[in-house]
């Protein structure tokens, strides 16, 4: 009679969280311009050094989000941007749904399903930057599903054995579920500039990018002692489609389907007894300029972001809460493949600019249940 009553708490539970993460995806995770979208490289999936027991789910909404409005072009800041106003702002929310079980010991899936809530402001894109354009600042927003990420990974050491360390390799597959030709309106159009239209938002703030995506994920620990631990990560998506078929706002070129890459390492100090830990170490995230599988034509903005990311997270029973503020210490808008050939038709060197943002905010909560698994101490902590 008590395991039946346990067993109807856990549906219970289970039911009143997945009710939770439909209410806050009604209502409402990129690095500003450079197209880092947080369905996938920057998913809970990428981060999660815990191992699931064979028929236990993992659970929970991973949140993130950042304000980029500082221009690069390569390394160098264009600091005037700022100091003239004519910077370019993008406040993005991300909201990933994750569920992970546990096929067996080793091999697990995971899904998440990932939100989006995007707002940008710009003058250039409203009848242009002063001294020559109208100076206006307006707002064009997004909003929706993002591009779902499903996947497997298998941990190379049986997790029974209580190895003081392990790996993981995964594949995954992100699908385009997201909308890639959102529109919004733009003021002070047309030859006089005074005419609002309907036009397709900047790439940054598209929900999805039109393409099929292949990833490859590796994850690992090292423990050192009993409180210490070393924890990575690395992550690349393939996205063989060269284009979307969705014509920029100018309608001078398509929106590319861009790989993008991630990696993290760092360490953890577990308090004893009051289940707080504390992390400190690197990210990566970014964009290449070049794919690995198919063209890599059409307009994107590559670069990437390196960032020191301090975190703690909390771990009670089956249920576990992290926060991480990863914070750039450097910035590079790279020379895109269009840049390139730009370059060598005219004879003068082109390399467009983006904008990031100084830090990113990362918040994660997640609950396990089902199987033969509970945490303990001994239990790598997840900051996501």
């Amino acid at each position: 009679m008590v395991s039946k009553y346990i067993k109807l708490q856990k549906i219970l539970t289970f039911t009143f969280l997945l009710l939770m993460i439909i209410v806050h995806t009604q209502v409402t995770f990129a690095q500003g311009c450079v197209a880092i979208r947080g369905g996938s490289s920057c998913s809970s999936t990428v981060g999660e050094t815990t191992t699931l027991s064979q028929g236990e789910f993992s659970t929970g909404v991973g949140v993130r989000y950042f304000k980029s409005f500082r221009h690069f072009r390569g390394e160098n800041e264009e600091s005037q941007r700022v100091e003239q106003g004519t910077e370019v702002i993008n406040h993005s929310y991300f909201m990933d749904v994750v569920l992970n079980y546990g096929f067996t010991n080793r091999l697990f899936l995971d899904m998440t399903l990932p939100f989006v809530s995007h707002n940008r402001s710009s003058m250039y894109e409203h009848g242009g930057n002063p001294p020559k354009g109208l100076g206006e600042r307006h707002e064009t927003s997004s909003a929706g599903l993002a591009d779902i990420h499903i996947g497997a990974g298998y941990w190379l050491v049986n997790p029974d054995l209580m190895e003081d360390y392990n790996y993981s390799i995964g594949l995954g597959m992100k699908l385009p579920s997201g909308k890639y030709d959102y529109m919004d309106v733009f003021y002070n159009q047309g030859a006089s500039k005074n005419v609002d239209t309907l036009g397709v938002v900047d790439q940054s703030i598209q929900p999805g990018d039109g393409g099929f995506g292949i990833s490859l994920e590796i994850q690992g620990y090292q423990s050192l002692s009993r409180y210490f631990t070393l924890s990575g990560n690395l992550y690349y998506m393939v996205n063989p489609r060269e284009t979307n078929g969705v014509l920029t706002r100018s309608g001078t070129n398509e929106f590319s389907c861009p790989d993008q890459y991630a990696a993290r390492l760092g360490a953890y100090y577990n308090l004893p007894v009051s289940g707080f830990s504390f992390y400190l170490g690197g990210r990566m995230e970014g964009v290449p300029s070049k794919d690995l599988i198919g063209g890599s034509a059409g307009f994107r903005r590559p670069g990437y972001a390196i960032s020191l990311e301090p975190g703690v997270s909390f771990n009670k029973n089956s249920f576990s809460v992290n926060l991480s503020l990863p914070t750039a210490i450097s910035r590079n808008r790279t020379q895109s493949y269009e840049d390139e050939l730009k370059t060598i038709e005219t004879g003068v060197f082109t390399q467009g600019d983006a904008a990031f943002a100084d830090y990113l905010v990362n918040f994660s909560f997640s609950y396990r249940f089902g199987g033969s698994h509970s945490m303990t101490e001994g239990d790598i902590p997840q900051i996501k």
